[in-house]
């Protein structure tokens, strides 16, 4: 890692991250992931950001955390641009939004709702938050060589995490098809698509949405088990696919 013009946050510097890059929220999941990499190394832990890099199949590959909520989030996409990423995957948890996307179930997004409160400050809300084809495509085919099933589609981000005293949307959106919520893809989308970065979410179903079952409904031990394997699983494919984006 250099010694100097470190970026804010994540502590690297432009030029220390390959091309290709896998996002999670957990530091402790970035380390976990980071070990399926080869000669794994890390660069930085700084605040919520740990970064590692390392080879699969021989490819260089990027592994960064970046915690909870799009605005700590965003700094870690602008910050990884900067660096150096071209692609980027989000391998991460989600709530389920429709009677078929259960725990345990994986759920590649195509686009996501931007109800985070961060991007609008970028760009208007007319601005699409949309996956890149390729990294779908890959992340599909991935999926498909590793016969592990997922759902693809629109994904919601939303700023809280509990809910609050007014009404969300959340119930809204599961009518209108969106198959899980979180907090962070949006963010990603965005900022990627601006900066011209190929990016892509493939996210970890651990239980229904709180809206849907209140927040005493939600939980995350029911399907334990189910929960670890997919997000293992997640990764096999995310690592997968994020070695076969073009980079032009």
């Amino acid at each position: 890692m250099s010694e100097k013009n470190l970026l804010p946050c994540i502590h690297v510097a432009e030029g220390d991250i390959p091309p290709r890059v896998l996002v999670c929220g957990d530091p402790q999941r970035a380390e976990r992931i980071s070990q399926r990499l080869e000669g794994a190394r890390c660069l930085a832990q700084n605040r919520e950001y740990w970064t590692y890099v390392g080879k699969h199949k021989g490819v260089d590959v990027a592994v960064v955390s970046h915690g909870v909520g799009c605005g700590g989030a965003a700094i870690a996409f602008e910050s990884l641009w900067r660096a150096g990423a071209k692609v980027i995957i989000r391998t991460g948890t989600c709530g389920g939004m429709q009677p078929d996307v259960t725990a345990g179930s994986l759920v590649v997004a195509t686009a996501a709702c931007r109800e985070e409160g961060v991007t609008e400050k970028m760009i208007p809300l007319s601005y699409p938050a949309v996956a890149d084809g390729e990294v779908v495509s890959a992340l599909l085919d991935a999926a498909r060589q590793q016969s592990i099933p997922v759902h693809k589609g629109i994904v919601l981000t939303q700023a809280l995490f509990y809910p609050g005293f007014l009404e969300s949307t959340v119930k809204l959106y599961a009518k209108a098809g969106v198959k899980a919520m979180e907090n962070e893809v949006a963010s990603l989308l965005v900022v990627s698509s601006l900066h011209g970065v190929k990016a892509g979410a493939i996210i970890a179903v651990d239980a229904p949405a709180f809206e849907l079952v209140g927040v005493d409904g939600y939980n995350q031990t029911a399907g334990a088990g189910n929960v670890a394997q997919a997000v293992e699983d997640e990764i096999s494919i995310a690592l997968d696919a994020v070695i076969r984006v073009p980079l032009d």
